[in-house]
């Protein structure tokens, strides 16, 4: 019964994200913010991690989200509609960790993030995506503390997984697990994916459903 129930869950979530998804807006401030009418999943990660074309893998689309080799080219708050009638948006958070960025472009980015992760009734999870590559940095656990601090349950999700041989991801995974354990409002369910050969994104799409429907 409950491979049946996970084969469903993951179907009603392939159509969802084969529907429509459309851009809403883009918001620089908190004033700019769509209605709360709706659940939210928000994306995090360092800047180049590849979260536009995660957004673009879990969507089907080839544009949805701009994808540039410019790190930190994205310094606001991004809100794509998903299905018809509506059932949930996803929320492309600015990069972080851009080391060349001025000191009050870093502080402008915390508040605004900051305040919409404690203000935001209708956000139900984050995920704060991991370059394969590198592993968690001081600046991604900066973000978690700032997630646990706000409350807002999220996912740790390993981006780029084809890059790395699958020895070091079982090792990068492990490690990761362990770190997560530390962060109260880490969810224990970890993500590696990849948006070149799609590894992880069925699985990923079906959790985003189920933390909008919760």
């Amino acid at each position: 019964m409950t491979d049946v129930a996970d084969t469903e869950r993951s179907e009603a979530a392939r159509k969802l994200f084969a529907g429509p998804v459309e851009f809403l807006k883009s918001a620089p401030e908190l004033k700019f913010l769509p209605d709360q009418d709706v659940p939210e999943i928000a994306f995090a990660g360092r800047s180049n991690v590849g979260k536009s074309s995660l957004l673009n893998a879990l969507t089907n689309r080839s544009g949805l989200a701009r994808t540039s080799n410019t790190p930190g080219r994205t310094q606001e708050l991004n809100f794509f509609d998903v299905g018809n009638p509506l059932r949930l948006r996803l929320v492309d958070m600015p990069g972080y960790g851009f080391a060349d960025a001025p000191k009050d472009l870093v502080k402008r980015w915390r508040h605004l993030v900051n305040d919409y992760l404690r203000g935001r009734t209708v956000l139900k999870r984050a995920l704060v995506l991991i370059d394969s590559r590198h592993g968690l940095k001081e600046v991604d656990r900066d973000v978690m503390r700032m997630l646990d601090d706000a409350a807002v349950s999220y996912h740790l999700v390993l981006t780029k997984s084809d890059k790395v041989k699958p020895s070091a991801l079982g090792a990068l995974y492990e490690a990761t697990k362990v770190d997560a354990a530390k962060h109260p409002a880490a969810h224990p369910r970890i993500f590696t994916t990849s948006s070149e050969t799609g590894s992880g994104i069925a699985e990923l799409r079906t959790a985003i459903l189920d933390a909008a429907t919760s």
